[in-house]
This record gives structure tokens, C-alpha cells and sequence, in this order.
């Protein structure tokens, strides 16, 4: 008697076990299909189909235009930046650049050689701001930045022979928003990237620095004063005389091409011999209805420093790729228990995944994704996770980059229909290039094949083999010193 009723219980026992593993599965299995529901509806509203494509580089053209029309006529600011002589190779001569667009600045000097010889001999110094000059005075940083230029200056070696009775030459990469008034002069809008200096905005930057290399006692003019785009695109026409515009892709992103005067009507300056301008765009500011953005895309926003603002930068750069991944991999966390019953801690954390955790997450082909679970456990402090998951999370990483690349492509699409290059001249065989440059499109290979193929289909077969992308390495720091010698207060002393 006693052993039926042992077999009872442990029948029942039995059957409560096996009822508890098939709510569990079923829970998990209900778990799992939220989180692949969240994933698809996610990819379904970042979907970038070509027709898309073409009215977002529609609207980039509408908009170039009406921002070459008026100040203020776009969300494209358009600004002017009296750089009407790009470098043609034929520049002699020693000249400097300093780069100020961080927390560090370069310091860097080229002898050219002209068309033979070109960059004959180049080198360059890193210097670290320390903290508290990034918000003290004007005086302070300009002069901590014009000593270690004067510095550099003193080190000049063997192989740079600067021109006797003229003074040294200098290009000024700042990358930082400025008001242009000329070639050489600019008045700081405003700060950004953790610098805070209030008696620096309103002023010229080119005059602080001037004042700063007097007390140095540094006889030395700055000749040309730009932003990185615009030295990527000296960079790039001075190796290839048929680049037409350039792009950076990094942390931010932004534009800039070679526009005809006749075809800036805001312009009221006398005209330049060349006939040509080069416009930075500050395409990170364009924004299009039919941007495919998200409730994720649009949380960031919300949340960010720059409501409002920056919005096609925020689908596009290497600020903006990883924090995405990491709000849709919260939702996952919250609502379908992706890493188990609690959210991780960790992934509360705004900005905490970066692009660059991304892309190696993306570019993992082992088998079991192990650089997946490495980066979850190292960043995220999420141990143990499945290949189901770890699938997961390098699918959410696709859709998020191929959205970013394919828009950059559609970027592109709309300066080279502003420039009438996107479709075929007749028979004509003249190659176009795009000088391309930033970490996000050197170091991120999908997201760079991405793009590249995307424009390749946007444009046809016909025209993408007129139409050459190319990585224009360091434009910041050479194409600086490229714009100095190119709009030299000695110029005429070098054409004779």
C-alpha cells in the first residue's frame, strides 16, 4: 500500500516538473519571440529600399541649393570658405599646419618639392591640452599652443630650408563652428568637445593666435584658415586633381565641395580668378522627412546636448552607431529578458557600447562569436550568453550600420547631382573622386563596403566607373599646410 502511494507522489512530482519545463520553455520561447519581434520591427523602420535613397539625396540637392541662396534659407548652413585656390602639386617651399580639434592638437611641417618631388619631407608633434586650460582664458591656451609651435619651429632639421627674408607660413586647421570672414580670419561661434573659453567667442581665432606667436616672439603669418573637411579636400586634389568633394566619416561627419561662384547666389564678394568656391556644407545639420528614423532615434535625440539638431549625424557617425545598438539591445533586456530576469546595470549606461566595441562585435566570424561574449561581459558585464543571443546582437549591429552607410551613400548621391555628375556626359570619360576620410570609414570595413556599393547601385553601372571613392589619409594636418602654400602672401614670387 505504501509503495502505490510513492508512486503517486512521485507521478505527480513527475508531472508538476514537467509542467514547470514546459511553462519555462514556453515563457523562454515566448521571450524569444519578443525579442526577434522588437529586432524586426526595428530593421522594417530603418529599411533604406533605393527609392528611399534617391528622395533623400533628392532633398540633400533641394537643400544645397537653398542654402547657397541665403543665409539661413537651409538646414545646410553652406558656409563660404574663401579657399578659392585649391593646391595643384606645383607648390614649393617649407610651410606649417597646426591642427586644434580636440583634446590634442598636431603640430606639423612639409617641405614641398613641386610636381616632381611633391611632400619631399614631412614630421609632426602631438601635444596634449591639459584640462584646465580647455576652460580658463583665451591667453592662456593660445599662448600654452604658440610655445610648443615655437618649440617645433626650433627643431627644424636638416632637409627644410625655409625661403631667406620671408616669414614662415602657416595653415590653421580649427575645428571648431566659426564664422569665416576671409581666407585667413574666422570668429568662434562657440565651443565644443569639453572646451569652455569665453572670451574666445566673438573673436578671431587667427588673431589670438597671431597675438600668441608675438609674444613668442615667432615670426610667423597663417595664411589659410580651415576646418578638416575642407583639408581632406586639399589633400585629396593635391595627389588627384579630379576630386570634387570630400567627406569625413568619424566621430561627427561633414562635407565639402568645389562650387561655381555663378552658382552662389548669397555670395557678394568680388569674384576669385578661379571661378570656383569651396563650400563647407555642415551636412551633419541636413534633415529630410524621409529619413528613416526610429523611437530609438528619436529617445537619442531627445536625451542629447543638441536637441533638434545634428540629425542625419545622428544616423550616420561613430558618436551615434554603438548608442543606438545599446537602446534597442535595452528594450530587448526590459521587455523580452534577453540577459535574463534584470536588465544589466551596465547597459543603462548612455553612450557606454562605442561604435568601435560595435564594429568588432560585427566583424567576429569565429564560430561561437566569442569577441561577442567578450565585449558583453568586458563592457556590459554580461557573462554567459547563448549564440542565439550573440546571433542576435551582431543582426542588430547590421541594421544599424547598413542604415548608416547606405544614408552616407545617398549623402554623396546628392552632391554629385548638384555638380550634374551623376548621370553620363556625352561620351565624356572624365573621372570624379570623393576624397574620403575619418575613423569610422577607415576602420569599419562593412559600413565602408556598404556605402561604396550602395552609391555604385544608385548611380549605374555607366556612371559609378566615372565616379572614384578614395581614402585621403590626414587631410587635417597636410591639407592645412597645403591651403597655406596655395594661398601664400608669396605667390606670385613662386609662379615666376
Amino acid at each position: 500500500m505504501v509503495a502505490v502511494g510513492v508512486a503517486v507522489v512521485s507521478a505527480a512530482a513527475v508531472c508538476a516538473v514537467a509542467a514547470l519545463v514546459v511553462r519555462h520553455h514556453m515563457k523562454n520561447s515566448g521571450k524569444w519571440a519578443r525579442a526577434m519581434a522588437i529586432l524586426r520591427e526595428f530593421e522594417e523602420k530603418c529599411g533604406t529600399p533605393i527609392a528611399k535613397l534617391r528622395q533623400v539625396a533628392d532633398a540633400m540637392t533641394v537643400e544645397m541649393h537653398a542654402g547657397l541662396a541665403s543665409e539661413g534659407g537651409s538646414k545646410l548652413k553652406m558656409l563660404i570658405s574663401y579657399v578659392d585656390n585649391l593646391p595643384t602639386g606645383d607648390e614649393k617651399g617649407l610651410f606649417y599646419a597646426l591642427d586644434l580639434g580636440g583634446t590634442n592638437f598636431r603640430v606639423l611641417r612639409v617641405q614641398l618639392g613641386g610636381k616632381d618631388k611633391q611632400v619631399a619631407k614631412q614630421e609632426f608633434e602631438e601635444v596634449s591640452i591639459p584640462p584646465h586650460l580647455m576652460t580658463g582664458s583665451s591667453e592662456a591656451l593660445f599662448d600654452f599652443i604658440a610655445q610648443a609651435l615655437a618649440k617645433f619651429v626650433g627643431k627644424e632639421g636638416e632637409g627644410y630650408h625655409p625661403a631667406p627674408g620671408r616669414q614662415r607660413e602657416l595653415g590653421f586647421t580649427f575645428s571648431f563652428p566659426v564664422r569665416q570672414t576671409s581666407i585667413s580670419s574666422g570668429t568662434l561661434i562657440k565651443w565644443t568637445k569639453g572646451f569652455n573659453i569665453e572670451d574666445t567667442v566673438g573673436e578671431d581665432v587667427v588673431g589670438e593666435l597671431t597675438r600668441a606667436m608675438e609674444r613668442q616672439k615667432l615670426d610667423m603669418r597663417v595664411t589659410a584658415l580651415v576646418n578638416d573637411t575642407i583639408g581632406t579636400l586639399a589633400g585629396g586634389r593635391y595627389h588627384h586633381n579630379g576630386v570634387i568633394a570630400a567627406v569625413i566619416l568619424g566621430t561627427g561627419t561633414n562635407a565639402a565641395y568645389v562650387e561655381r561662384v555663378h552658382a552662389i547666389p548669397k555670395w557678394h564678394g568680388l569674384l576669385p580668378m578661379s571661378g570656383e568656391m569651396v563650400i563647407n556644407m555642415e551636412w551633419g545639420n541636413f534633415r529630410s522627412s524621409h529619413l528613416p528614423l526610429t523611437e530609438f532615434d528619436q529617445a537619442l535625440d531627445t536625451e542629447s546636448l543638441n536637441p533638434g539638431e545634428q540629425i542625419f549625424e545622428k544616423l550616420i557617425s561613430g558618436m551615434y552607431l554603438g548608442e543606438i545598438v545599446r537602446r534597442v539591445l535595452l528594450k530587448m533586456a526590459d521587455e523580452a529578458a534577453l540577459f535574463g530576469d534584470t536588465v544589466p546595470p551596465k547597459l543603462k549606461i548612455p553612450f557606454i557600447l562605442r561604435t568601435p566595441h560595435m564594429s568588432a562585435m560585427h566583424h567576429d566570424s569565429s564560430p561561437d562569436l566569442k569577441v561577442v561574449g567578450s565585449k558583453l561581459k568586458d563592457i556590459l558585464e554580461i557573462p554567459n550568453t547563448s549564440l542565439k543571443t550573440r546571433k542576435i546582437i551582431v543582426e542588430l549591429c547590421d541594421v544599424v550600420a547598413t542604415r548608416g552607410a547606405r544614408l552616407s551613400a545617398a549623402g554623396i548621391l546628392g552632391i554629385l547631382k548638384k555638380l550634374g555628375k551623376d548621370t553620363v556626359q556625352d561620351g565624356v570619360k572624365q573621372q570624379s573622386v570623393v576624397a574620403m576620410d575619418g575613423g569610422l570609414y577607415e576602420h569599419y570595413t562593412r559600413f565602408r563596403t556598404t556605402m561604396e556599393s550602395t552609391l555604385k547601385e544608385l548611380l549605374g553601372d555607366g556612371v559609378a566607373e566615372n565616379i572614384v571613392v578614395e581614402h585621403s589619409k590626414d587631410g587635417s594636418g597636410i591639407g592645412a599646410a597645403l591651403l597655406a602654400a596655395s594661398h601664400s602672401q608669396y605667390l606670385e614670387a613662386y609662379e615666376t
